[in-house]
């Protein structure tokens, strides 16, 4: 079985004792790809060096809304360049948060847009994060189209739903469907079509249920899959490989 975690920040500190024993923990679980997006432009070198260090790690590179006092307007000029030196197979973490306390609405917008003209540009796929503003990325990306991309942790409506499939997006499954009271989530995913959808852990953030606090790994893919199969009373067999090959075919790995 061929499983992939679409969204996962292994190159965050939490991991650095013990990386190499969950990607080896992976392989013996089926987990044999991981999308590793960037929040902050000082992140990219060091996400891009672990990236470098095993084919089942795959890099994006983006400056995410929730950390806009580390970026700078120079960054885009760096994302541009380092996208010419490196093989990145999307930009993200992008999108806009407007959930956040004192939160820029403009400069957010700005940031964002910038980085999808980018997108654009060198024809990548984006990794979205949408937080109270499903209607605004929306209208942003219909003013700046790109190839498609994945609406991490998705938990709209069912009509932005179909907006993000119209301009050729998939959503990202997380720990929250194994959430007992997630009643209005698991509705939507037991409605989206499976064409549609792909699995993450948002490691080490976003927990399954019972985990009270622990770290999050892209090891919890095979208990979402399960979570998800059971939610849709659908097979495990197929979920792993639609789901696997919908984020194969959007990110080119």
């Amino acid at each position: 079985m061929h499983l992939i975690d679409s969204h996962c920040h292994l190159d965050f500190t939490l991991f650095d004792l013990d990386r190499d024993q969950i990607l080896t923990h992976c392989e013996q679980l089926g987990v044999n790809d991981i999308i590793v997006p960037a929040v902050a432009q000082k992140s990219w070198r060091q996400l891009l060096n672990i990236c470098e260090q095993s084919e089942r790690l795959h890099p994006a590179l983006g400056m995410h809304p929730m950390f806009m006092e580390q970026h700078k307007s120079e960054d885009i000029n760096a994302l541009q360049e380092a996208l010419k030196r490196h093989s990145v197979i999307a930009i993200g973490e992008i999108g806009l948060d407007f959930y956040l306390d004192k939160h820029d609405k403009q400069a957010q917008i700005d940031l964002f847009t910038q980085q999808l003209d980018i997108a654009q540009h060198f024809k990548l796929p984006v990794l979205l994060h949408v937080r109270k503003a499903h209607d605004q990325v929306i209208a942003c990306l219909k003013k700046h189209p790109v190839v498609g991309g994945i609406v991490h942790a998705f938990n709209g409506s069912f009509q932005q739903a179909e907006s993000y499939q119209k301009l050729g997006f998939l959503f990202g499954v997380g720990g929250a469907i194994s959430h007992p009271n997630a009643t209005r989530l698991h509705t939507l995913m037991a409605k989206l079509p499976l064409s549609h959808l792909v699995l993450e852990t948002d490691a080490p953030d976003m927990p399954l249920a019972g985990m009270n606090g622990a770290r999050n790994s892209p090891e919890n893919i095979p208990k979402i899959l399960t979570s998800l199969a059971e939610l849709r009373n659908e097979s495990i067999e197929e979920i792993a490989a639609v789901t696997s090959q919908n984020c194969q075919t959007l990110l080119s790995i």
